[in-house]
């Protein structure tokens, strides 16, 4: 009886052990510098600036002076903020694409308490009156998609997705009712005489409530999904379904209790955008850190203490970027080209940490 052969294919994928996380750290880092180094010829070849002289002015461009620093740091914080918002969501692996959104509805809602009452409250009143409606309404709004979820089984992708969209024409419509002078479309800082509803400075820095309240919630997080059993649940439910309906946890509970918190730490990113940096509203207000949330939380493997990591490469390039653009008079284009050819690499090398590349040898058959 003829007996058949199957080759192998020559260059297969294996799934690696889990790497001791010294050896993830070194690819990571390797990956970084070919970045840089890929960066550095395209510069050469585009430019005709020296690459060197580039990457001091993004250093610069970070920590050329103390106010550059503190404004990397805080732009950190509600980076830093929106990731961990996200993270419980994505461990459940439910992929809640809705974060730019539920933010803008947290902005929304602090800036409807700071213009409405503002002058009517004192400001421990009106604090409060703005925490809970941040997190109330950026809550609910998380709260929609879940449902759904939960009781029909719906994309929570698309869905979630979409209402990003609503929120962008809802915060619109109030601009538009707000704006100052009227019809505008720009609502300009809110009470900037009184300053009611804007966050105190502690030490004479401004920024500073904004940093203590997110360190705060990182450490909670972090507890959280590692030490708690609503924690332990997220991460059976996240790992299968079908086993956490067999140990008897409810699955439809867990994505909606989940949604809840996720939505309520878009709020106080809300909150902090509004009230602690920006104090006005515009529908752009979020700027796509929604999104760019995902992979910051991502690259951390939805660790929140890893996050403060990922989220400071993150602004660095984006902040050391901008600098490059406005020293160099360079399109801001090109700015964002090195930025994506960095973060490819930095996304790319979890490839060869997940996975090694097999090569057989030439003839062999199974």
């Amino acid at each position: 009886m003829h007996k058949s052969h199957v080759k192998e294919p020559r260059v297969h994928l294996v799934k690696r052990d889990a790497l001791a996380w010294w050896k993830a750290w070194i690819i990571r880092i390797l990956a970084v510098v070919a970045a840089l180094v890929v960066c550095g010829v395209i510069t050469l070849l585009v430019t005709g600036k020296n690459p060197i002289s580039v990457y001091t002015t993004m250093i610069d461009g970070c920590f050329g002076t103390s106010r550059r620093a503190w404004n990397l740091v805080q732009n950190l914080a509600v980076l830093l903020c929106i990731s961990l918002a996200v993270t419980p969501a994505f461990k459940m692996k439910f992929w809640n694409i809705g974060a730019e959104g539920q933010v803008l509805m947290g902005c929304l809602a602090t800036a409807a308490c700071m213009i409405l009452f503002g002058n009517r409250l004192s400001n421990g009143m009106l604090f409060i009156l703005m925490i809970a409606s941040s997190i109330i309404v950026a809550a609910v709004w998380a709260l929609i998609p879940a449902i759904f979820r939960a009781k029909w089984n719906t994309n929570e992708t698309l869905f979630t997705l979409m209402m990003n969209y609503i929120a962008i024409q809802i915060v619109s419509y109030f601009t538009y009712i707000w704006s100052v002078p009227k019809g505008s479309g720009q609502i300009g800082l809110i009470n900037s005489g009184t300053q009611a509803g804007w966050m105190p400075s502690v030490g004479g820095y401004d920024y500073l409530i904004n940093i203590i309240i997110v360190a705060v919630l990182t450490i909670v997080i972090q507890i959280y999904l590692r030490n708690t059993k609503h924690g332990y649940e997220i991460s059976v439910v996240g790992e299968s379904q079908n086993t956490a309906r067999y140990i008897g946890i409810s699955v439809p509970k867990v994505i909606i209790r989940t949604m809840l918190l996720s939505g309520a730490l878009c709020g106080i990113a809300g909150l902090i955008i509004v009230s602690g940096t920006d104090h006005t509203l515009t529908k752009t207000i979020v700027g796509g850190r929604g999104f760019t949330a995902i992979m910051v939380s991502w690259m951390a493997k939805f660790n929140p203490v890893s996050m403060i990591l990922t989220s400071f490469i993150i602004v660095f390039l984006q902040k050391g970027a901008s600098e490059i653009s406005t020293i160099y008079g360079l399109n801001s284009s090109f700015s964002d080209i090195l930025t994506g050819i960095i973060i490819f690499f930095i996304i790319g090398c979890e490839f060869f940490i997940n996975y090694s590349i097999r090569i057989n040898k030439k003839g062999e058959d199974e």
